[in-house]
């Protein structure tokens, strides 16, 4: 399993939020270096963003494409795109970064 996944929910709508497109980068010297990309599955998750074994120490940035999926529902968001930062200390752990999201606002925490 890859040591980095995400989860979004639709906290208005009370449920997973399916076809949100994601991509995942780590900081680089002079900028961001896509490492890879995919969207959420009909449960709002996001489980093969990283090939085991190959998560390395440093900061990352996982960037939800939310323009997308409002757009798709006919909902106008606020956030047409959502970024949340983290720093991955131990290379060894697994980083669970959730969103839960609605139209006019949206929190993350590290998960397990």
């Amino acid at each position: 399993m890859s040591q980095i996944t995400t989860h979004v929910l639709d906290t208005s709508l009370g449920r997973p939020a399916a076809g949100v497109p994601v991509t995942l980068e780590i900081q680089k010297t002079g900028g961001w270096q896509e490492i890879s990309k995919g969207a959420t599955d009909a449960d709002g998750r996001l489980r093969h963003l990283l090939e085991p074994g190959t998560l390395v120490a440093g900061i990352y940035r996982l960037t939800f494409e939310t323009h997308a999926y409002f757009h798709a529902r006919k909902i106008r968001g606020l956030y047409p795109q959502i970024t949340i930062v983290f720093q991955v200390a131990d290379p060894e752990e697994y980083y669970h970064i959730p969103l839960l999201l609605s139209p006019y606002g949206y929190s993350t925490y590290r998960g397990s």
